[in-house]
């Protein structure tokens, strides 16, 4: 089975940025199990069982990781069967829109032994605000960040930029999706791209997973989106579902596009974060940027590049910090919850979903 993953949520200059939302669509899902209960309460467990269930019977499973964590899950999709788990607590939280036919709750708090919990109390809510703190933290880093790459795009995003980049894509688009339209196509947008205690990476085993031919758009001054969004709408309007990818650090410019039924993708490639494959095509993006202006801009550019990537290291520094503290949250928890309790929930929504395959 191909391994696709992505994450739903991101840590953004704006603060987290969910598009858990999209798991929430009656009209695409014929399940969604909404688990509730708090750290170290078995979700990311409860997922991880019920994916080796339809594993073990030969369904793929995409995973949605935590930006926060990426070793544990948010939510589990079943594409197959129209189905998903995800973990439905602050900041994703998931509101269900046709509750009892679709969506349904797991609550894993019948699971914790509360007066085994009880003299933990304020241990508990230390560790919970320090936890909080340091997220505040990490979105004032990343806003500063955020704005001083801004101001790079700026530099160097002129016009005529972004004129000769439309034209590379209309090439692109008639040498990649020639015939007839065949229907609107479908875009789900997921984050292929994290900062994360571990520092900012890439799922880049989700694009091979996928495509067999990646467009590698290198560039460090965030031009992609200008190519990227005319091949969207194109594709679209030919019939082509697409995935597509915000970039972490500005959410409303695109970083990446996936076509799974084209086995083709597009990929924004860094210095700090490049595509470790051979290309099928390498596009150097920033050699269309506009020379005189960067040449006039070097210093500024070089100097704001040093202090956002500075900026950057703080706020992943920040997340590693939440991280230990949530650790040592979820061990307060830990010896107080029943997790038998929590794998016999897991086997019964795995039969529950295993199912849909019948109906």
């Amino acid at each position: 089975m191909p391994n696709i993953r992505y994450f739903l949520g991101g840590n953004t200059p704006t603060g987290f940025f969910s598009l858990y939302h999209q798991l929430s669509k009656p009209d695409r899902l014929r399940a969604l199990y909404i688990i509730k209960g708090g750290p170290g309460s078995g979700k990311s467990t409860l997922m991880r069982r019920v994916e080796r269930h339809a594993q073990a019977a030969g369904l793929e499973t995409q995973q949605v990781l935590c930006s926060g964590d990426p070793g544990s899950l948010d939510a589990l999709i079943l594409p197959q069967l129209r189905a998903a788990l995800v973990d439905g607590t602050a900041p994703h939280v998931v509101e269900p829109q046709c509750p009892g036919v679709v969506e349904r709750y797991i609550d894993l708090s019948q699971y914790y032994d509360r007066a085994g919990l009880q003299p933990l109390k304020q241990s508990i809510l230390a560790a919970t605000a320090e936890y909080q703190g340091h997220y505040k933290r990490v979105y004032r880093c990343l806003g500063a960040a955020g704005e001083l790459r801004r101001d790079m795009n700026e530099l160097v995003d002129t016009q005529p930029v972004q004129k000769r980049l439309i034209k590379r894509a209309a090439g692109i688009i008639s040498r990649e999706l020639k015939g007839p339209a065949q229907g609107e196509g479908r875009a789900e947008q997921r984050f292929l791209s994290a900062v994360t205690h571990k520092g900012a990476f890439t799922l880049w085993d989700t694009v091979s997973a996928q495509a067999d031919r990646v467009y590698e758009l290198a560039g460090d001054y965030g031009l992609a989106h200008h190519m990227l969004s005319p091949i969207l709408t194109a594709a679209l309007a030919a019939g082509h579902d697409a995935v597509a990818c915000p970039d972490p650090m500005a959410p409303d410019r695109l970083a990446h596009l996936i076509f799974p039924g084209l086995s083709l993708a597009f990929v924004t490639s860094t210095q700090e974060d490049p595509w470790p494959h051979r290309a099928y095509r390498r596009l150097r993006l920033d050699a269309m940027a506009d020379a005189e202006a960067y040449r006039i801009n070097r210093p500024r550019l070089r100097f704001t590049k040093r202090v956002a990537a500075a900026l950057l290291d703080e706020g992943v520094a920040g997340l590693a910090q939440a991280k230990e503290a949530h650790d040592r949250l979820e061990k307060l928890y830990n010896p107080y919850v029943d997790f038998d309790g929590v794998a016999r929930m897991a086997d019964q929504v795995a039969d529950q979903v295993l199912a849909l395959a019948d109906e």
